[in-house]
C-alpha cells in the first residue's frame, strides 16, 4: 500500500456524537452548536480558550455539563456564566435553552472581545461582560449563576458573599473534590445563612469520571 492508499481515518461528526451519548437537540440547534465550535477552536489558535479541541471532548465535557445544567433551570431564568473564558457553559447553553436569558462575564479582556465577536458571528442574543462577576452584581440582577473550573468553594462563595441580593442560587460544576473544598468552606464559616445540596449527579460519557452540580442558596429568613 501506498501512502496515497492510506485511509485517513475521520472523526465522527458532531450529530453523530451527541446522537452517542444520548443528546437529542433540534437540527438547527446542532448546526449552530457545531458552528461555535468551529469559532471556537480557530480562534483557539491564536488565543488560549479550551484544551476540549476534539470532537469527542467538546460532547463529553463542554456539551455534557452544559445540558447537565440546562436540565435545572427554569423556564426564562435569567443566568450569568461566571468566567466564561471561551463561552463554556454560557453561549451553549445559549443555543439549547433559547428560552433563558443568558450573560457571559469574563474579566479577560482579549477572551471576553472574542465571546463577543462570537456570539454575535452566531446570532445569539447573549451579553458579555468585560470584567469580574462580582462587577456586573453591583449593576445587574440575576436568577442563577453558573460556574464550571472556576475555583474551590472557599474562593468562590468569599467573592460573593457581598453579593446575594443580586441573585438567587449558584450552580457550580464540580468533581469529587468538591467535599474537601465543602470542609473547607465550613472551616471558614462560608456557608452561615447558605444551603447545599447536589442538585445533580453524572459520569462523564466514555471517561467514566463523576461530576456533580452543587445548588447553592440562602436560607430562608422564615422561622
Amino acid at each position: 500500500m501506498t501512502n496515497e492508499d492510506e485511509i485517513v481515518p475521520v472523526e465522527a461528526s458532531l450529530a453523530d456524537t451527541l446522537a452517542e451519548v444520548g443528546i437529542a437537540l433540534e437540527p438547527v440547534q446542532v448546526e449552530l452548536l457545531d458552528r461555535y465550535r468551529q469559532l471556537l477552536w480557530e480562534w483557539n489558535e491564536k488565543i488560549n480558550l479550551t484544551r476540549h479541541t476534539t470532537m469527542e471532548k467538546f460532547v463529553t465535557r463542554d456539551v455534557v455539563d452544559s445540558v447537565q445544567l440546562a436540565e435545572l433551570l427554569e423556564q426564562g431564568e435569567r443566568v450569568l456564566d461566571v468566567g466564561t473564558g471561551g463561552g463554556v457553559p454560557g453561549v451553549i447553553l445559549a443555543i439549547v435553552r433559547p428560552d433563558l436569558k443568558v450573560s457571559l462575564a469574563e474579566s479577560t479582556q482579549k477572551k471576553a472581545r472574542v465571546v463577543e465577536e462570537m456570539v454575535a458571528e452566531l446570532g445569539l442574543p447573549v451579553t458579555v461582560y468585560s470584567c469580574r462577576a462580582e462587577d456586573v452584581l453591583e449593576m445587574a440582577t440575576f436568577d442563577t449563576l453558573v460556574a464550571r473550573a472556576l475555583a474551590s468553594l472557599t474562593k468562590v462563595l468569599t467573592w460573593f458573599k457581598p453579593h446575594w441580593e443580586s441573585f438567587d442560587q449558584l450552580l457550580l460544576v464540580k468533581g469529587p473534590s468538591w467535599v474537601e473544598e465543602r470542609g473547607e468552606a465550613r472551616h471558614h464559616n462560608l456557608f452561615h445563612r447558605l444551603e447545599l445540596r447536589k442538585a445533580a449527579t453524572y459520569q462523564t460519557p466514555r471517561s467514566g469520571a463523576e461530576s456533580v452540580i452543587l445548588k447553592i442558596w440562602r436560607k430562608s429568613d422564615e422561622f
